[in-house]
């Protein structure tokens, strides 16, 4: 805060020491100690509001934020929904897209090339043959 140097603290306590007097000197020290903490204390809670006071305001700028995306979101989700409910309508009609159709008959024939064969039913046989170990002595 202040640039002072231990000369000119000892300059400041001379001029002080003459112009209080001896016998008042303890008691302004005193008070210019409370002063100063009570100074200390005000800094330091001003400093405390202003950052609460930008931390509150980074919440809601954060909350804001979060306001858009949950309207982005929900704007998508109804979205996807018309979509879905019109795809879902589509074979009510009786009228199937061709993409839909060779999709159907890929997944059909995915779906056969994985079911298993009646092999992977039938038990598998393990022979097991102890090994003959000759032990010398």
């Amino acid at each position: 805060m202040f640039d002072l140097g231990f000369s000119e603290l000892i300059v400041i306590a001379i001029v002080l020491l003459i112009v209080v007097g001896p016998e008042r000197l303890p008691g302004v020290a005193r008070t210019a100690g409370h002063l100063l903490g009570r100074m200390q204390r005000y800094i330091s809670d001003v400093k405390a509001d202003i950052r609460r006071e930008v931390q509150l305001d980074e919440l809601k700028k954060l909350q804001q934020q979060a306001r858009e995306l949950e309207k982005s979101l929900n704007e998508g989700i109804g979205k996807i929904q018309s979509d879905v409910q019109e795809a879902l309508s589509l074979p009510e009609s009786g009228e199937a897209l061709p993409q839909e159709a060779d999709a159907a008959a890929s997944v059909d024939s995915g779906a056969q090339e994985l079911q298993p064969g009646p092999e992977a039913d039938a038990p598998v046989a393990v022979e097991y043959a102890p090994e003959k170990t000759t032990d010398s002595v």
